[in-house]
């Protein structure tokens, strides 16, 4: 009997590459010990926890309770500042108090908030529950990649690999899910997220090692000090604001590019298929090989100028006005190809840039550098998402909807070559054994 035709050179199927990306996965996932092994899972838990209810929290309060535009706006600001501007204290707690009590904790505190968005109707206990879900960000996201960077050593760059695969797939399960949730009412979303964040907290606490926390000298003050010192991790930070701007695009400018090119709002949708697919199918397969080929900070401002290039297909069709299916589906495909090459990008860049972070000090400060880092980037990031927002009012109002297509595609760029200055300027640390080691 003759082989598959696919042997003799050609693509295998759809369904055997599928198969395969899955295995690769899975074979490399049980390389890694089972403290990295059930933080990757516990990343899968957050991001399906988180998107099953915050996207649609807006909604329920203004629709189903009542509220102003305002006072949503208020909810809302609050749950992110109280996130955004404590990642430096639960930086520091990770690596005063040990970064597995921290996971624990902001798991707990989540369980905590989400759940009081589905007992409470009133303001002041829909304000608590903001501050307690960003606090539980705050908390847990610096201390799992601190964690994460320490167990891996030598393999972070395929660890935060996998961390992103299952982070991405949360983020397309969640939305989904809470979706066929909101059939019975919000309540049942909010307790179900807060049901998966107390399955975590259960699942860090029983199987998570503990690990011995590396004695600092001075005081939490001290490190501060010493991270914000450092200049050269500074511009580092700010010059990732293209990639978590553009990055937040996916939740706002690409999909309502694909509602507006297609007419149907079912096709924001296909942005988050796309996007997962391509991330299980090739995410270790790019970070192997780029690993491989040159330094780190190249391929860094390499996705960075992808993702910033990405957003050029979709501006050729802004503001055009589907007259037809056959043109729709024509349409789509531009904002779709935009898409897949923002998450080709990110998949480029991002797990260099999370093994890059904790190079830049001592490795008993590397929860306080990833939060310094997420201070400072998010900060970066909501100016240049609100530089945005303004691209895309001042563009619907004037006629040039490729503003906002061309203001995202310029942040990329910039930040590419602000990666690339501090490269050929050495301020990037080198990639040395000693430093891996002693992380």
């Amino acid at each position: 009997m003759a082989a598959p035709g696919w042997a003799y050179g050609r693509s295998p199927p759809p369904r055997k590459r599928e198969r395969r990306a899955a295995m690769r996965t899975w074979r490399e996932l049980r390389g890694f010990p089972l403290a990295i092994r059930l933080l990757l899972v516990n990343q899968l838990g957050v991001n399906t926890g988180f998107y099953l209810l915050i996207p649609y929290l807006a909604t329920h309060l203004g629709e189903d309770l009542g509220m102003s535009a305002a006072v949503v706006g208020i909810v809302l600001g609050v749950r992110n500042l109280s996130q955004q501007g404590l990642f430096l204290i639960g930086g520091s707690a990770a690596d005063r108090l040990g970064a597995r009590g921290v996971i624990i904790a902001g798991c707990a505190v989540r369980t905590l908030g989400f759940a009081l968005f589905a007992l409470g109707d009133g303001l002041p206990v829909l304000l608590a529950a903001s501050v307690l879900s960003g606090l539980a960000g705050a908390l847990f996201n610096p201390a799992v990649r601190a964690y994460l960077a320490r167990e891996a050593g030598g393999r972070r760059a395929e660890a935060f690999a996998l961390f992103n695969v299952f982070a991405t797939t949360g983020a397309l399960i969640g939305p989904l899910l809470g979706s066929a949730l909101l059939l019975v009412d919000f309540r049942a979303s909010a307790l179900t997220a807060a049901a998966i964040f107390a399955v975590l907290t259960v699942a860090q606490a029983l199987v998570l090692p503990a690990r011995e926390v590396e004695p600092s000298t001075g005081g939490v003050l001290a490190d501060w000090r010493e991270v914000v010192g450092n200049r050269a991790f500074l511009a580092f930070a700010l010059a990732m604001v293209g990639m978590f701007t553009l990055e937040n695009q996916l939740y706002l400018l690409l999909p309502a590019g694909a509602r507006h090119a297609t007419g149907w709002d079912g096709a924001a949708g296909l942005v988050f298929l796309v996007g997962t697919l391509a991330n299980l199918a090739l995410q270790l397969r790019v970070t192997r090989a780029l690993k491989r080929r040159g330094s780190r900070a190249r391929w860094i401002g390499a996705g960075l100028a992808l993702m910033g290039l990405a957003f050029v297909p979709p501006m050729l069709v802004a503001g055009a006005s589907p007259g037809g299916r056959g043109t729709a589906v024509l349409y789509a495909l531009p904002v779709l190809a935009g898409a897949l090459l923002l998450y080709l990008g990110v998949m480029a860049a991002q797990p260099f840039v999370m093994e890059l972070i904790p190079r830049f000090g001592r490795p008993e400060l590397t929860g306080t550098y990833f939060g310094v880092f997420y201070v400072v980037s998010g900060i970066a990031a909501a100016v240049g998402n609100t530089a945005v927002g303004w691209a895309m009012d001042t563009g619907e109002g004037g006629g040039a909807a490729w503003l906002p297509w061309a203001c995202c595609a310029g942040f990329g760029l910039v930040s590419a070559g602000g990666v690339a200055w501090l490269h050929r300027s050495g301020a990037l640390p080198a990639r040395t054994e000693a430093v891996v080691a002693a992380a």
